[in-house]
């Protein structure tokens, strides 16, 4: 597994998340930290009927492998996302690229947005991204 965006080498080797522990993690990036009742209570407003001890096991799985921790506020505890979702999106990605593409992104990439309809903003970030990969390009050139 490739470190990539994540610095420190435990970061590097958190397990991979089961279904059930993202959805309890998308709720806490969604709505922020919160208790075992209040997540609960967020994921019924999804459609999730689960008990309130299979979310507390869930949040302590989630804990044990470095997604999540948690503050004693008050009486309960608050769990609080460690790894943001755009770093998790990332690392998943990597993975996936290596293996599947031997490591290159660009046919992962180019999969994900062939085919798709994109917003003007949408596409506006892709090509500022696009300038700043040329401009890191050109430099590198010059060195």
């Amino acid at each position: 597994m490739t470190t990539g965006e994540w610095s420190d080498p435990v970061a590097a080797r958190r397990p991979v998340t089961s279904q059930t522990e993202l959805e309890i993690l998308k709720v806490i990036w969604e709505h922020g930290p919160g208790t075992v009742r209040e997540i609960n209570a967020r994921l019924r407003q999804t459609g999730r009927r689960w008990a309130y001890t299979t979310v507390l096991t869930l949040l302590q799985r989630l804990q044990a492998k470095g997604y999540v921790a948690s503050d004693k506020t008050g009486l309960a505890y608050v769990f609080r996302a460690v790894v943001s979702r755009d770093r998790l999106l990332r690392q998943r990605l990597k993975d996936l690229a290596n293996q599947l593409c031997e490591g290159t992104p660009a046919p992962l990439v180019l999969a994900l947005v062939q085919d798709q309809r994109f917003s003007e903003e949408e596409i506006e970030q892709f090509r500022k991204l696009l300038d700043q990969l040329e401009e890191t390009k050109e430099k590198e050139k010059k060195r």
